[in-house]
């Protein structure tokens, strides 16, 4: 019997200390205000502390950002600080700035925290709001407000406002008199100068080469390294062929190329270049490195597979050269 009282005594002392260890270690919430009573408009601070186990756990505090209860509103809300203390417990700490517009007792709602499944409410407090107090006896007391009264006109208190607005205007007169004069000089070196115009399919491979030099998916910047090689095949179809690429989807282009006879040869190369470009850029697609060298090798192949070899021509307002015909007419 008596093997069986004290077995019965050490089970209490374990559920005991069990239950000790899970009340001390449960997550607290507290609440406290450092002004209980105040008066229209004054503001109070709520001081709410949260106290869990530092075992890196996240908990979510729930605080309004703007109202706390019907009559009361949330002014600020400062940033939580974190304090460890003993047991391996930490606390956090946030301020909550409040105010009322009316007068009434006040029941502040509890705040409530989110640790995994469980959801821990605070105390609740009270705050009293009371209204001005007004000697309604004594009228005499009460005072009418005061017009505004106007500082006489001092012309010195203008003068830097003056001398600003003066300089400005002499600053806006230089800078136009110096780009009329760089616009004048500019045009008159160039009147005479003949205008190189370069065949669709070389300034096409000079922005390639250029694109090429710049490494841009190199870098991570795919979305602009295929933008780039899809304005430059762009440009060059609406040299090269007359088709308003500018303007059409990848889609309606290649409808297009596709009955075009002279891009037979190299319609593969354009399309992968366009569908992998829409991916990129619609997409987010990320690409493999040989997937990027393989759109500019295929933009090189259109362009070269796809040219008309011509003379360069210089353009001036007094001639008029066709090198289809191998004509020269000079006015």
């Amino acid at each position: 019997m008596m093997r069986f009282i004290n077995k019965g005594i050490l089970l209490l002392v374990l559920i005991g200390s069990v239950c000790g260890q899970l009340y001390a270690q449960r997550t607290l919430v507290d609440v406290t205000a450092e002004e209980t009573a105040i008066l229209i408009g004054e503001q109070t601070v709520l001081h709410l502390t949260v106290t869990i186990d530092n075992d890196g756990r996240d908990v979510q505090i729930l605080v309004p950002r703007d109202t706390l209860m019907a009559g009361v509103e949330v002014l600020s809300l400062s940033k939580p600080d974190s304090t460890v203390i003993e047991n391996n417990r930490l606390i956090i700490e946030h301020d909550v700035l409040i105010t009322s517009f009316d007068s009434a007792l006040y029941l502040l709602p509890p705040f409530h925290v989110i640790d995994g499944l469980d959801t821990i409410s605070s105390n609740q407090i009270a705050l009293k709001v009371s209204t001005v107090p007004v000697n309604a006896d004594n009228p005499e007391e009460f005072f009418d407000i005061k017009e505004t009264w106007n500082p006489p006109f001092v012309l010195a208190d203008y003068y830097p406002l003056i001398y600003g607005v003066l300089l400005a205007l002499f600053l806006i007169c230089v800078l136009g008199y110096v780009i009329q004069r760089m616009r004048k000089r500019k045009s008159t070196d160039l009147s005479d100068a003949p205008e190189l115009k370069l065949p669709p399919h070389e300034v096409a491979l000079t922005e390639l080469n250029s694109i090429k030099q710049q490494k841009l998916w190199q870098q991570g910047r795919n979305k602009e390294y295929y933008t780039q090689l899809t304005d430059t095949l762009r440009k060059y179809l609406v040299r090269r062929f007359g088709v308003d690429a500018m303007e059409m989807t990848s889609g309606e282009i290649l409808d297009i190329m596709k009955k075009v006879s002279e891009a037979d040869s190299a319609y593969k190369n354009l399309e992968q270049v366009l569908h992998l470009s829409d991916l990129v850029k619609f997409a987010k697609f990320k690409p493999l490195p040989d997937e990027n060298d393989l759109s500019l090798v295929n933009s090189y192949l259109f362009v070269n597979q796809t040219k008309i070899e011509e003379v360069p021509v210089l353009e001036k307002e007094d001639e008029n050269i066709e090198t289809e015909g191998s004509t020269i007419t000079k006015g």
